[in-house]
């Protein structure tokens, strides 16, 4: 099947080897990067959220009244907002923007982080929270009539949303989480569940946990994955810019430039064990070794501590492309990538890495029905 390519706008620029102005908001260079990736052929751009940051679903408003074909992903952390009313901005900037609305649910694991904005619920009572959140956020785009919710954390009467989401099957909705409890969210939400950059067969056993959450369900949900591509004309030149990457990193994490979503300088490992289950999966892999598979690098994971995603793909873009699709074979439908210099490699990952991976994946679906047919 098609895959999708899913971009990254931030809301300034920065990243690990680029020093933050410390500007929260940057409208143009928003405006450049969402148009940089539509004009790429990236299909949706992801919209982060955290403790501290301007509010995703206003900065997504932003993005695709400055663009026309391009989705987006809204990082949206229930328990903050009403599901009723998340549900109804959503469906409404849905509207706004022709249908091209999704939602990434982030339910969130670092417990410090989360008090800065007053939720001092447990990891497990938060993804039990989730599930209400998203029971009620479904019934409100899909109900035809008023209907009531009694649980543990919400309880809602004669609810009802006179907006609904310009697609039939609805708006979207992404979610991580590798937690059992995660999990069992996922199974019962998730239309496309993401991972973070693993090796194969971390990905494998994944997948396949998923799929077990889901089936009670009837569910059957697509997979995305999450990596920072690096890119140059020889496989020499790509590993001299990876560790260029590197060093650049480090100096700025030495020069306490870097900071992380918490306001913290990113933790190496040996310093504080992350509280996520993506973290500590990334981290594990970044344990067996800085190359694993074909060419999966781990080098900054190691480094940050694995503060979200940041592991790389690195090589020329027919290399990288190959490397993807072993990931595709493994049953990933969607790949989330962006790059250390966010607006340059995007054009890049648009002129040289998009279309090599889309005829990868072509030429793959047709052998596949060729040796359907012939069995």
């Amino acid at each position: 099947m098609p895959v999708e390519f899913i971009g990254f706008v931030g809301n300034a620029n920065g990243s690990e080897t680029i020093r933050s102005t410390g500007q929260a908001l940057d409208l143009n260079y928003i405006e450049a990067l969402a148009k940089v990736q539509e004009n790429g052929g990236f299909d949706r751009v992801l919209l982060a959220f955290n403790s501290t940051s301007p509010e995703s679903i206003l900065v997504s408003q932003h993005v695709t009244s400055v663009t026309r074909t391009l989705n987006v992903m809204i990082a949206h952390r229930p328990g903050f907002t009403a599901p009723t009313v998340a549900a109804r901005q959503l469906a409404t900037l849905d509207h706004i923007s022709g249908g091209r609305v999704g939602v990434h649910i982030i339910t969130g694991g670092n417990d410090v982080e989360l008090a800065q904005d007053g939720d001092h619920l447990t990891k497990d009572e938060r993804y039990a929270r989730t599930t209400e959140y998203l029971d009620i956020v479904r019934q409100e785009w899909t109900s035809k009539e008023p209907f009531d919710y009694d649980g543990q954390y919400y309880k809602v009467d004669k609810a009802f949303g006179s907006i609904k989401p310009v697609q039939p099957d609805g708006i979207p909705v992404y979610f991580g989480g590798a937690s059992d409890a995660a999990l069992q969210v996922a199974g019962k939400h998730a239309d496309i569940y993401a991972l973070w950059g693993e090796t194969h067969a971390q990905v494998k056993e994944l997948v396949q946990r998923v799929h077990e959450a889901a089936a009670p369900y009837g569910r059957s949900p697509r997979f995305s994955l999450s990596l920072r591509p690096i890119l140059a004309e020889t496989e020499e030149a790509a590993w001299a810019k990876a560790n260029a990457i590197l060093e650049k990193a480090r100096a700025l994490i030495d020069a306490g430039k870097v900071r992380d979503p918490n306001n913290q300088r990113f933790n190496q490992i040996g310093g504080r064990s992350p509280a996520n289950e993506g973290s500590k999966r990334l981290l594990a892999a970044a344990a067996q070794g800085t190359v694993l598979d074909k060419r999966l690098w781990t080098g900054i994971a190691g480094l940050t501590g694995a503060q979200g995603n940041t592991t790389s793909l690195v090589g020329t873009p027919d290399q990288v492309a190959e490397a993807f699709l072993d990931y595709y074979d493994l049953g990933i439908t969607t790949f989330l990538i962006r790059g250390f210099d966010p607006i340059e490699d995007a054009f890049h990952y648009g002129r040289d890495l998009l279309p090599r991976v889309r005829e990868l994946v072509a030429q793959r679906d047709t052998a596949t029905k060729h040796a359907q047919a012939a069995e």
